[in-house]
This record gives structure tokens, sequence and C-alpha cells, in this order.
């Protein structure tokens, strides 16, 4: 690694082992707000074309290979990155999360074995707020090294900054056109939300116990990030993509502000008409707690467009 490049860029996770079965992927269907009976494929193991949600790989960095409820933060004490200072983990909030597809997980991964491989893309000194740590993620079959998917993340550490890094670049900004939405989808979160989006494997005590948010400023719990991310990429495919999940090849969001149990969330779509090769087509979308914060902002997808556009859901 060059100074030129930027304190820890190219930082190489161990890599670890990742493993689910089709009660995971019922699960997180089921979690994130997958319907019957247009989307029994999602939620029924029989279905003669059960697939895997697409996103469903964003769950495996914190699940690994476990069936069993893990110590969150013991888990999340990462290895140090080289070249910068250690960061508390206790005190990390999601800044935003893209996902790209390169092919379809099968329903099990039994038989087979997976891999996630990680290494450091960027770390950048925000100064007295934070410091954010910009990674990348791939699932990657150990055995013929093909990847099924890459997700790039990064992680905001509250108040750990101004230990003298660089500032980082501008992010690319996908701002919704100023015009009617294409599609709308209202959730209703509920008190318990949170505690069945956990199972998936994201144990965070943030979003079960009291103390931790109030310790935050957030007052209690919150619902986390990934569940209202995980949510919108359901509704842009079910409006646009006709719910196959070959027609989801891109999603990423921003997290802007938390979302409190029992909040609406109103998850607003727009078509870009910005063609992609295959047939894709760029949405645009935001989150927004009903008569409240947009909680996801630079939503982007790259779709499929097919069949009728379910405008409202």
């Amino acid at each position: 690694m060059s100074e030129k490049a930027g304190p820890g860029v190219g930082f190489e996770f161990p890599s670890y082992e990742v493993s689910w079965l089709k009660r995971d992927l019922l699960l997180f269907a089921a979690s994130i707000g997958a319907t019957y009976p247009e989307e029994l494929h999602f939620l029924y193991e029989l279905h003669p074309q059960f697939a895997a949600f697409p996103t469903y790989p964003i769950i495996l960095p914190f699940k690994h290979t476990d069936q069993e409820v893990i110590d969150f933060y013991a888990r999340s004490n990462a290895e140090p990155i080289d070249g910068v200072p250690k960061f508390d983990t206790k005190h990390v909030l999601d800044g935003e999360r893209k996902l790209e597809f390169f092919k379809p997980i099968p329903v099990s991964s039994e038989g087979r074995k997976f891999e996630i491989r990680s290494k450091v893309l960027g770390v950048y000194d925000k100064g007295k707020p934070g410091t954010v740590v910009e990674t990348e993620q791939r699932l990657v079959d150990a055995e013929s090294g093909e990847t099924y998917s890459r997700a790039v993340g990064s992680g905001f550490y509250v108040g750990q900054g101004g230990w003298g890094g660089p500032k980082g670049p501008k992010v690319p900004s996908y701002p919704p056109p100023d015009r009617v939405p294409d599609a709308t989808r209202t959730v209703q979160t509920t008190m318990e939300t949170a505690h069945i989006y956990r199972l998936n494997g994201d144990y965070n005590p943030l979003h079960a116990d009291p103390k931790p948010g109030k310790k935050m400023g957030f007052g209690g719990p919150i619902i986390h990030g990934l569940f209202s991310w995980n949510m919108s990429a359901h509704a842009i495919l079910q409006a646009f993509g006709a719910s196959k999940p070959e027609n989801l090849r891109e999603f990423q969001a921003r997290f802007a502000a938390p979302v409190k149990p029992a909040d609406k969330l109103i998850t607003e779509m727009w078509r870009t008409g910005e063609k992609h090769d295959g047939g894709f087509e760029e949405i645009r979308f935001i989150v927004r707690v009903d008569g409240g914060k947009t909680v996801l902002t630079n939503g982007r997808a790259i779709v499929k467009v097919e069949g009728q556009i379910k405008a409202k859901l």
C-alpha cells in the first residue's frame, strides 16, 4: 500500500466462511415484506421458482455460518486496519450501501463453500463528527473463485475523527426527478419490526435494547438501517421488476436518518428512462417517514422493467 493511495487503502481482512439454509431465505423474505400470493416464490420452499430475494447476501457478513444468536460487539471488533487508529465499533452507524449482483445464489449453501472476502477502499477523517471507513465485501465460491455479489459499504464511526486522515472524495449524488413519483409503497413498521429482522443474523443491541440508543442520542432503540434498505429494494422489484430476482442488477442507498419503531415508511420511486445493457433501466428512490425526515437518500437501482407498473403498493 502506498501512502498516495491513502491510509488503510487495500488492507485485506481475513476471509471467512458463510452459509445459509432455505429457512434463512424464507425468514429474510418475510421480514422485508414479501407478499402472498404474488411472491410465493420467495416465501415457500416448494414453489417451482423458489429463489433467494436478491439482496440476501447483504446479511451474510453479520450471520457468517451461525444459526444461533451471536455476540454482535465481539464479532464487530474487527482486526485493526493498518495505518489508522483503532475505532470503537460500539459507536458505528451505516453510511451507505451498494450491492451489485453477478450470479444468483443457490437456495442453500449446503455442500458448497462460500466466503466473504473484504478489503478497505478508503478511510476518511471527517473531523469532530467522526470517521468514514469504506469497504468492499465479495461473496465468493471458495472452490471456483466466482464472485456472486459485491457490496460496497461505508461505516460512520461517530465522534472518532480528528486523527489527521484525508477528508475523502466527493460522493456521487443521485437525486430524484422533480416530479410526482411513478410508484409509491407504504409500510407501517411496528414495535417488533427490528426484533423480527434481527433474526436474520444482525444482532446489534442498538435495535433491541434501549440503552445503546439512549447513549447515542436516539432516545431508545432504532430499526436497522438495512431493514429500510432491503424493504425499499423489495418495493422497487415488486413495482417495476415483476418480483423476478434476475431483474435487479444493482441497488444502493445512503442512510440519512434513523427510523423509530412504529414509524410509517413511504418509498417513492421514479423511472429515469436512462437505459443500461440488457434492457435494464435506472430507477431513483427515497424512503421517508410519513410526516417526518427522509431516512434513505441517494437511492438508485438498475432494474429490468417488466409487466405492468404497480404504482401503489
